[in-house]
């Protein structure tokens, strides 16, 4: 992967993740500022139903933020970019759909059938 890609893609992981961090900023000051005062019942449980939802949302994010400083730390190691199961390039495509990505379609398919199949016994 060229110098130009490496920075192409950092750039893009960083801007990512503070995105996630201004929408949980943001959802921070919306807990903070808003009650779940509702006098009524049915108006309340869909506020609270709402909030369970999106603080579910807020914690995949948060997953999401560890695998893309991981996936800055394998730029900075000269790593990214590579198949961590082959050792292949991953296709410049399937790194701008999933920036993030460790493994070649092939071996996340083989990866995704494997496990299939181990928890089906």
């Amino acid at each position: 992967m060229s110098p130009q890609q490496q920075d192409y893609f950092r750039a893009l992981l960083q801007a990512w993740k503070e995105a996630i961090l201004r929408e949980a900023q943001g959802t921070i000051s919306q807990l903070q500022s808003d009650s779940l005062r509702e006098a009524d019942l049915t108006d309340r449980a869909s506020s609270e139903t709402d909030w369970s939802i999106e603080l579910r949302t807020r914690d995949r994010q948060r997953k999401l933020i560890a695998k893309i400083d991981a996936a800055i730390r394998r730029i900075d190691d000269g790593e990214y970019g590579y198949c961590e199961v082959t050792g292949e390039p991953i296709s410049i495509a399937r790194l701008e759909a999933r920036p993030i990505a460790t493994m070649t379609v092939e071996a996340q398919e083989r990866h995704e059938r494997q496990e299939k199949v181990s928890r089906e016994d």
